[in-house]
């Protein structure tokens, strides 16, 4: 039997995507990436954005046109979200949730929690939380994820510690809001977590995925602060505006004083230490003056880098019911703040200049070995040797645009 899996949207789902991935493996099945060959098709889907249901059933009509036998399974957000437009719209297809997935295709519990690798990747990324009940008023993920769990401590260092021994330098701790985190045996909190995983054996670091301000707490920070080694010295903290009104609207859970106070916070305590932040583009609410506002508070901020979304409305949000923005006003916020982004990266990288890090090795190309620091710049290495892999010692010679060019100090060490 022939299995084709396809994967649309976050992390989140690439890591659910590698178990079903092994399950598959594990129950004799075969890989095709021809459609025409599948006996099965699995869509973990998503639908954060307007563009992501569309890629969807873009795939979903191309399956029914070109192998109309296969068994079609959707699974993930849209699949969530989106059910009864899908069985009236798409009825060959068959809905399961992520977490009966198991039972129904391979007659276990849950399957989409632990990985043993990953295809493709040369850093790992292991999913220890999943669900968000916060109702952003733009955002559609609660009402596809709402329900919040967490993988248990001891099953997380167990699998962090495989994957080390597999030769893994760099481990990525993912979910839908892996703040939320709270192992169901112990209770303990991500801090708690981490005071675990600084225990393991062996030279690997650990990095955090996206984390919301609030979540972040004193262990976390300490954590970061007292084990540089071990805690990549970044984090992901989503913005969404600069505005304090929109962020109202929004139903963000705090203000710009706040998020300037946790950002100054870290930078006293972390050091070196890298800030992105997602940003949304054309709110319903956002006026010329509430955009003006935003970009000028990232500058103030020296972020290091912007994930740019045009804000598109999503159905069940409350956002969506509001009065939209013309398209045009929403595109030419989003290219300014792109460019912004540029900026920002470039001098980020231009500030590392002279300086000593320890890189992760990514890919090898033929211009080079291609490496990111700890906190998350990306480096090349040219004329570095054949074969390197893993953590190494180097030195930031040169910086052009977002990009730095280092010279290896030292081999990898175990």
């Amino acid at each position: 039997m022939k299995f084709f899996l396809k994967t649309f949207g976050c992390r989140v789902n690439q890591v659910e995507s590698q178990a079903l991935f092994e399950e598959f493996l594990r129950a004799g099945w075969t890989q095709t990436f021809h459609l025409e060959e599948a006996d099965l098709c699995l869509l973990n889907t998503c639908t954060v954005t307007h563009q992501a249901d569309k890629d969807v059933e873009k795939l979903i009509r191309q399956i029914l046109r070109r192998n109309p036998s296969a068994r079609l399974v959707l699974t993930g957000c849209y699949a969530a979200a989106h059910q009864d437009h899908i069985r009236q719209t798409f009825p060959q297809s068959q809905i399961v949730g992520k977490y009966e997935l198991g039972k129904t295709l391979f007659q276990k519990e849950d399957v989409c929690w632990t990985v043993s690798g990953h295809e493709g990747h040369s850093r790992a990324f292991v999913k220890i939380q999943d669900g968000c009940d916060c109702f952003c008023s733009y955002c559609i993920v609660p009402f596809a994820r709402n329900v919040k769990r967490s993988k248990p401590v001891l099953d997380v260092v167990a699998e962090v510690a495989a994957l080390v021994q597999k030769g893994f330098g760099e481990i990525v701790l993912t979910g839908i809001n892996i703040g939320n985190y709270r192992c169901p045996q112990s209770g303990q909190d991500l801090a708690g977590l981490c005071r675990e995983l600084e225990k393991l054996p062996g030279r690997f670091r650990i990095r955090f995925s996206s984390i919301e301000l609030q979540t972040v707490s004193e262990g976390i920070v300490e954590a970061m602060s007292a084990r540089p080694d071990r805690f990549c010295n970044y984090l992901h903290l989503p913005l969404q505006s600069g505005c304090d009104s929109v962020l109202k609207a929004m139903n963000r859970h705090y203000d710009t004083a706040q998020y300037a106070q946790k950002v100054a916070q870290l930078r006293a305590r972390v050091p070196g230490i890298s800030i992105f932040a997602d940003v949304i583009a054309g709110f319903p609410t956002e006026t010329d003056a509430d955009f003006e506002t935003t970009y000028q508070f990232i500058e103030q901020q020296k972020l290091c880098g912007l994930h740019v979304f045009s804000y598109s409305p999503r159905p069940l949000t409350k956002a969506a019911a509001w009065p939209q923005l013309d398209a045009a006003v929403i595109k030419a916020r989003a290219e300014r703040l792109r460019a912004l982004d540029s900026v920002l990266r470039a001098s980020f990288a231009a500030s590392l200049v002279g300086t000593e890090q320890e890189v992760f090795v990514e890919e090898h190309s033929p211009q080079g070995l291609r490496a990111v620091t700890s906190n998350f710049q990306q480096v090349m290495l040219q004329n570095a040797p054949q074969g390197l892999q893993g953590l190494l010692r180097v030195r930031i010679v040169r910086a052009e645009g977002a990009l730095c060019y280092a010279a290896l100090l030292d081999s990898p060490k175990k």
